[in-house]
């Protein structure tokens, strides 16, 4: 009986330690578990100022689409998003904001036009998104400055320094490799990418988390401050988390979304949107207890959800019913929780908030949506 007891549960740990290595869970886990151990998540009760931002790997052409079915993919968003979720207020009195990041290889001058039209119509921004492979620092650095110069002039997109006037940017890496983190060296290239992208003006990466990828971090559940080692990959697999202390000299803000384990629905929850992971209310409370925040403004919690939002099948999730049904009962717990806001952001705004909550920030979660970095609606 004894033996029998050692023999199940050798074969349990051997099940589980293959599905660990198989999710490539080995990278994060230590992390949440030291979280849960220190009381990183956050108690229930007291004020709660959800701050959510979708951030949208945004590919009309994603999967070798042809034009006919971009263009339909594009116009499609621009039409139904005011349309089916246009009635929806948060906190603030706005409607729900869509940050598409869109990728410098997809470029189309009349996607872009479309895109901006939505975005002045207050329903989102558009920032930055790149895949690479094999890539160089000099041709990353050109490819950077082009496409954000393009974004900037010919779209009236970005935000500007208000020293200089050149545009400045949140960014996200595709195939999640960011800083060349891939295991295999692949679909990426740059190991000195942090510093590439802020000599190009880019002020935030949104990227992580990437579980189940093998790029995903050490770090997790964290606004920290990266700063790159050109002499190896991944330098933001740790870093200075927001609020810990002065910020390090030529560091990069890292704004992570939640990655966790939702005991209660046995899963790993990564913040994604997308058909299989649809927009639901019960996903809530673990997006909330993974605790992405700045110690200062324990009350202000970042959500920072990722979809890749242009194929038909994940934009039916976000636009359909599911998402309706989402914004629906945020609006229904608001109204019946008064201890409890919700306020949409895009990627810019969840930045100035960060920022904003590092330096004490006092007021409200509207009056910081634009604390240093601004974006003119009218350019």
């Amino acid at each position: 009986m004894i033996w029998a007891a050692v023999g199940l549960a050798v074969g349990l740990v051997y099940v589980v330690a293959r599905i660990i290595k198989h999710r490539h869970m080995q990278y994060w886990l230590p992390a949440y578990f030291g979280q849960l151990w220190r009381g990183r998540r956050i108690p229930r009760g007291g004020p709660v100022e959800l701050i959510l931002c979708i951030a949208d790997h945004y590919e009309p052409k994603g999967g070798g689409a042809s034009p006919e079915v971009a263009r339909a993919r594009v116009r499609a968003w621009v039409e139904d998003y005011p349309r089916l979720l246009g009635g929806f207020r948060d906190s603030d009195g706005r409607p729900p904001r869509h940050t598409f990041f869109y990728p410098a290889e997809e470029y189309e001058p009349e996607y872009l036009d479309a895109l901006a039209g939505l975005c002045r119509a207050g329903f989102g921004e558009v920032e930055v998104h790149l895949h690479h492979d094999g890539d160089t620092s000099a041709n990353l650095r050109r490819t950077l400055r082009d496409f954000t110069q393009t974004l900037a002039d010919r779209h009236g997109l970005l935000a500007r320094d208000p020293a200089t006037g050149a545009p400045v940017f949140a960014f996200i890496h595709g195939n999640w490799a960011l800083d060349n983190s891939g295991p295999d060296g692949r679909l990426c290239g740059v190991n000195d990418e942090l510093d590439v992208l802020i000599a190009a003006g880019c002020y935030a990466d949104l990227t992580m988390p990437s579980a189940p990828s093998p790029t995903q971090t050490r770090t997790i559940n964290g606004l920290y401050y990266a700063v790159d080692d050109p002499a190896r990959p991944k330098s933001h697999d740790r870093g200075t988390p927001v609020g810990a202390g002065p910020r390090p000299p030529g560091a990069l803000l890292m704004v992570q979304g939640p990655l966790t384990l939702d005991w209660r629905h046995r899963r790993v929850e990564n913040g994604c949107l997308q058909a299989s992971q649809p927009p639901r209310i019960d996903r809530l409370d673990a997006w909330l207890a993974a605790g992405v925040g700045v110690p200062s403004r324990p009350d202000w919690r970042f959500v920072k959800l990722h979809t890749h939002g242009a194929t038909e099948a994940n934009r039916a999730s976000l636009l359909g019913p599911p998402g309706v049904a989402f914004h629906r009962a945020l609006a229904e717990r608001a109204a019946a929780d008064p201890g409890f806001r919700f306020h949409y952001v895009t990627a810019r705004e969840m930045v100035n908030l960060a920022h904003a909550a590092e330096a004490g920030w006092g007021g409200t979660v509207d009056q910081a949506r634009d604390y240093l970095w601004t974006w003119e609606t009218s350019a």
